[in-house]
C-alpha cells in the first residue's frame, strides 16, 4: 500500500514540476533569442520536448527522492538553456531580462493552475452531488486538480528559489546586470562559489528563512483567487 501511494504521489507531482523546469529553461532561450542570441534555437532547445531538457539527476532523482522523503519542499531543475550574453544586442541590460524571464514564466505559470483550479473545483463539487452521470468527469479532473493544486507550489518554490541575488541564479544575473561597477563585477566573480554557498545556506536551514516568508505570501496570495 505504501509503495501504491508513493507511486501516486509520484504521478501527481511528474507533471507539474516537468512543465515548470522545463518552460522555465525554454522561457530563457526564447528571450534571448528575441534580444539576439540564436545558441539555444540552433542546439535545438527552444522546443517543448522534455526528452532535450531532462537532466537524469535535477528533473528526475532530485525530485523523486525529496517526495519519497515527504521533503517540506520540492524542487527540481532542467538542463539549462545555453545562452551567450556577448551575442545580446545589449549583453548587460540583455542579462537583465533574460534571466527575469525564468521567475516570471513560474509566477505565470502558478496563476494558470490557480486558473485551472478555479474552474475545475466547482465541476468537481457538481460532480460529487450527481455522481451517477459525473463520476467520469469527476474521475478526470480530480487528479489534474490535485496537479494543478501542485503546480502552484513548484513555481512558486521555483520563482523565489531563482530570484535569490546569487550568481549563477536568476537573481544573481539580474543583479550582475543591474548593480554598477564595481558591485557588478565583484558579485559576477562569485559564481564559481553559487552553489557551494547555496548548499551551505540549505544544510544550516538559513535558506529556509530567507526564501520561507516570501514563499508563504505568494501561495496565500495565489490562493486568494480560488
Amino acid at each position: 500500500m505504501l509503495l501504491v501511494d508513493t507511486i501516486q504521489q509520484i504521478a501527481l507531482w511528474a507533471l507539474p514540476v516537468l512543465v515548470a523546469i522545463i518552460l522555465h529553461e525554454v522561457s530563457h532561450g526564447w528571450v534571448a533569442y528575441q534580444l539576439g542570441d540564436p545558441t539555444a534555437a540552433r542546439m535545438g532547445r527552444l522546443t517543448l520536448n522534455p526528452i532535450a531538457h531532462i537532466d537524469p539527476i535535477g528533473t528526475i532523482l532530485l525530485p523523486a527522492l525529496l517526495i519519497i522523503s515527504n521533503a517540506p519542499f520540492l524542487f527540481g531543475y532542467a538542463k539549462p538553456v545555453p545562452v551567450n550574453f556577448h551575442n545580446l544586442r545589449n549583453p548587460k541590460r540583455g542579462m537583465v531580462w533574460v534571466a527575469l524571464a525564468g521567475p516570471v514564466m513560474n509566477l505565470l505559470l502558478a496563476l494558470g493552475c490557480i486558473l485551472l483550479l478555479k474552474l475545475g473545483l466547482p465541476l468537481i463539487a457538481a460532480g460529487t452531488i450527481y455522481s451517477s452521470a459525473s463520476s467520469a468527469v469527476v474521475s478526470f479532473l480530480a487528479p489534474v486538480a490535485l496537479m494543478a493544486k501542485n503546480g502552484v507550489l513548484i513555481n512558486v518554490v521555483l520563482a523565489v528559489f531563482n530570484a535569490l541575488p546569487l550568481p549563477p541564479l536568476d537573481g544573481g544575473r539580474v543583479a550582475v546586470g543591474l548593480l554598477p561597477e564595481p558591485y557588478s563585477s565583484m558579485l559576477a566573480r562569485a559564481e564559481p562559489y553559487g552553489f557551494l554557498i547555496l548548499i551551505i545556506l540549505l544544510m544550516t536551514h538559513v535558506l529556509d528563512k530567507i526564501i520561507g516568508p516570501p514563499i508563504d505570501f505568494l501561495i496565500n496570495f495565489y490562493f486568494r483567487f480560488l
